[in-house]
């Protein structure tokens, strides 16, 4: 995969067009690549709107939710993002947003691909 991410770069830097990176974006590889990190992370305990963890993710088989991840491409329209609000070191506090553990692993996913050098 980070062959295929190194190609991405080099042709961004060229300015090139991309068309149908949905086969990228959706390749089994980058969904394990999401979601091994995504069980990395500490918030990945904490529940969105759906109360949902990563433990929930953990119980699917492999296979089962990269098929899951594919087929929410079809037409993705994330959930709602649960606010809390958390102290701030002046004493105020300020809203954190807290979204599904569906949508945080699907997000990585295509943001990886999506991303473009700005210079």
């Amino acid at each position: 995969m980070q062959s295929v991410f190194d190609e991405l770069y080099e042709n961004s830097l060229a300015k090139c067009e991309f068309k149908n990176l949905i086969s990228i974006i959706t390749a089994e590889e980058n969904i394990r690549l999401a979601y091994r990190n995504l069980k990395k992370n500490a918030g990945s305990r904490t529940p969105g709107t759906d109360g949902k963890t990563i433990a929930d993710l953990a119980k699917m088989s492999e296979p089962e939710l990269i098929g899951f991840v594919q087929q929410k491409f079809n037409w993705y329209q994330p959930q709602s993002v649960r606010r809390k609000e958390i102290p701030k070191g002046n004493g105020k506090t300020r809203p954190l947003g807290i979204p599904t553990i569906m949508d945080r692993l699907i997000q990585p996913v295509s943001y990886t691909h999506l991303t473009l050098p700005t210079s």
